[in-house]
């Protein structure tokens, strides 16, 4: 039996940069490769609170407009023999977004669609990139995917 591992999410985050729409990849110090935003979710965290408190650690976004992307990262981690299960959220940032990475991260860049899939390694990523930017680039936001943030207490 694999175990199901549900307490990961992630997020993409957008922004108009220099008049073009892109998507924020960044390069994990750990493993070297490019990915997005993610992270565990903590003790009484809902998904969405944990993606905004992973893109203010990661990134120092301040999330404002949150989506629920309609996708789920999915495959196996051969090292631990897990099939992760990953909720991705998609944060739209305002135009020419400023981002401070953390020590998870050496380096980031804004991109297109087919930049960063040049850089991602996994297919999984080239999948969630594809589909974040066919619902939340080429076509208007469905409101229905928006969640609605509840001030922290």
């Amino acid at each position: 039996m694999i175990p199901v591992n549900t307490s990961i999410v992630s997020g993409v985050a957008l922004s108009e940069i220099d008049g073009e729409m892109k998507m924020l990849v960044m390069k994990r110090t750990k493993g070297n490769f490019w990915c997005h935003v993610a992270g565990s979710i903590e003790a009484q965290e809902t998904g969405w609170q944990a993606i905004v408190r992973e893109f203010s650690e990661e990134t120092q976004i301040e999330v404002t407009h949150l989506y629920n992307a309609q996708f789920l990262e999915q495959f196996y981690e051969a090292y631990y023999n897990v099939i992760e299960l990953i909720p991705v959220f998609v944060a739209v940032c305002p135009p020419n977004q400023t981002i401070e990475i953390n020590h998870e991260h050496s380096e980031y860049k804004w991109c297109t669609l087919d930049e960063a899939k040049h850089l991602a390694p996994f297919p999984n990523q080239h999948a969630v990139y594809d589909h974040v930017w066919s619902y939340f680039v080429e076509k208007p936001i469905n409101d229905l995917y928006r969640v609605k943030l509840k001030p922290s207490n």
